[in-house]
């Protein structure tokens, strides 16, 4: 067991290193510049090489990777091209948007799939149950990026309603009803296929359970 985890521990870092490779190499085969975000149109020759001086691009582009793979493994990500901001503290925003997203979504999905599964599987056979079992299919079926444009169509787009992007007022999250509101498309979307997977599984137990012996037996002394 232990040689089996040294080796899992040395293909950790070729697979870390192709990752940091191909992550690199998409800056490159995106069409355009990287500088194109903030340079303007008319943008002097000047002005293009001191940012490129500024930013390493001058240099080659594996002198290039070497430098951002080394700085990347002190914790320096550096300065974001688009915002000017440091990259660390993008990510640090990104990450809480991104959790507090998973919560809600995981928050809906639960609860829809225990309600939705429970009643389905109370009254298994019925029409009831094979709606909710049509809905649970459909859930997992459906592409999440093509329900999420469809919700922005409808509640942003065309009745107005709510927000079709962004975290809120600057884009930190604060627990108010503005807030709020950008977060229940993106949590409605991502929480369709927890959901129809929760509702199958509940619904699934609760058919077995009410299906056995003991069950049986209490119903014919009289329990509801």
């Amino acid at each position: 067991m232990f040689f089996y985890f040294i080796k899992r521990l040395f293909l950790v870092i070729p697979i870390a290193i192709s990752v940091t490779v191909v992550c690199f190499s998409l800056v490159y085969l995106a069409p355009g510049d990287p500088l194109s975000a903030i340079l303007p149109s008319d943008a002097s020759q000047e002005l293009i090489d001191r940012l490129k001086q500024e930013y390493g691009l001058d240099k080659p582009i594996p002198v290039q990777y070497a430098i951002w793979l080394g700085k990347a493994v002190q914790g320096d990500l550096g300065t974001s091209i688009a915002t000017g901001r440091p990259v660390t503290s993008e990510l640090g925003r990104a990450i809480s948007n991104t959790l507090i997203l998973a919560l809600f979504g995981s928050l809906i999905g639960f609860s829809l799939g225990v309600i939705f599964g429970t009643v389905a599987g109370y009254r298994q056979g019925t029409w009831l149950d094979k709606c909710v079992t049509a809905v649970a299919v459909a859930g997992v079926s459906v592409p999440h990026y093509w329900l999420g444009m469809v919700l922005v169509i409808l509640f942003s787009v065309t009745w107005n309603v709510l927000p079709a992007m962004g975290a809120g007022p600057g884009g930190d999250w604060v627990w108010d009803l503005e807030h709020l509101q950008h977060v229940v498309l993106p949590a409605i979307t991502i929480s369709v296929i927890p959901t129809a997977i929760v509702t199958r599984t509940v619904r699934a137990l609760v058919a077995d359970i009410l299906g056995r012996e003991f069950v049986t037996a209490l119903r014919a002394k009289g329990l509801t």
